[in-house]
């Protein structure tokens, strides 16, 4: 027996049984209800069942047989996509939709450039681009509301899988006629009477807490904001000084005054740039495609949006370089 069934006749039964009626599945699928309802009555055809009860103005009732049917259905239009899918793998052409997320304070540097280039490489794709503080990042993680997040290793549980990119060690932040601002480095010591500005993001504000706990220092707090570019302009305008690990090429703050960055002095934990994902999702071709163009492109010489990091040995070669702008 051969049945003159299409994956699109399907499509539109499931819609149906799912809807419980024809208006309903045409609103859901955006195709007009006589569309479905042919689709519906070839199918009854082809099968030789009735698989709908049609009920005058209250809509449909999968009958016995519709209710196995709509099962097996269901599980053909799966494999038929997971078909596709596989077809899309096997061929030589980067396609399909990403969903990338992207710690807050990195994206205004690194998305434009990262993006715009991937585009570029694979016209045949879709971004879907969202930013958030690493709490939201993770939960949009485990939610699979994201595929792929770049962000710091703050935080890392053991179902997630970290592709470390670039190292940014801390820096102080300080306005350029503050007292400090020409100095090679600066220890904590040095710095814990003076006002201290604190990103106050989830994670984020542990890390720079956590470093002068690591000195037995308690830190002289006397502003918290979860604005990057709201602490940088309070800094310029010699309100206090900060910890950061972003590098903005440009040292200005929003409101044109300027920013200077002082290497921190000791041993600290460096924060690590990379691509967050779940390790139990198996890596598409283009989740692949899209890490080794972060690979190419992030690296400890060049970050888009960024200036290279600073360190001591830096300092001490380019005093100049690192005191005025990059």
């Amino acid at each position: 027996m051969s049945l003159r069934i299409t994956l699109r006749q399907l499509e539109y039964f499931v819609a149906a049984g799912d809807a419980g009626s024809i208006t309903g599945a045409a609103e859901r699928i955006n195709i007009s209800p006589p569309s479905i309802s042919m689709a519906v009555s070839s199918l009854e055809r082809e099968f030789g069942v009735q698989l709908f009860v049609r009920h005058h103005a209250q809509g449909l009732s999968l009958t016995f047989a519709g209710r196995e049917l709509l099962s097996q259905a269901k599980q053909l239009l799966d494999q038929a996509e997971g078909l596709s899918s596989a077809a899309f793998d096997l061929s030589d052409q980067v396609r399909g939709r990403l969903s990338v997320g992207c710690l807050v304070t990195l994206a205004p540097m690194i998305l434009p450039e990262l993006i715009h280039g991937f585009m570029q490489e694979h016209p045949d794709i879709e971004i879907d681009v969202s930013e958030g503080d690493q709490e939201r990042l993770l939960q949009s993680l485990h939610r699979a509301e994201l595929g792929v997040a770049l962000t710091y290793d703050l935080d890392l549980h053991p179902n997630m899988r970290f592709r470390p990119l670039v190292s940014l060690p801390p820096h102080v932040l300080l306005g350029e006629s503050h007292r400090l601002a020409h100095r090679a480095s600066l220890t904590l010591d040095e710095l814990v009477d003076e006002d201290f500005l604190l990103l106050d993001l989830p994670l984020s504000s542990d890390y720079f807490l956590a470093l002068f706990r690591a000195e037995r220092l308690e830190p002289r707090i006397r502003y918290r904001s979860s604005s990057l570019e709201v602490i940088r302009t309070m800094v310029a305008n010699d309100q206090g000084y900060t910890l950061a690990n972003t590098l903005p090429r440009s040292e200005q703050a929003l409101d044109g005054r300027r920013t200077v960055r002082v290497p921190l002095a000791g041993v600290h934990r460096p924060m690590t740039i990379g691509l967050l994902s779940l390790a139990d999702v198996q890596k598409s071709k283009l989740f692949s495609a899209f890490e080794r163009h972060c690979c190419d492109l992030i690296t400890a010489s060049h970050i888009p949006g960024m200036a290279p990091p600073i360190s001591l040995d830096r300092a001490a070669r380019e005093p100049a370089a690192i005191l005025a702008a990059e």
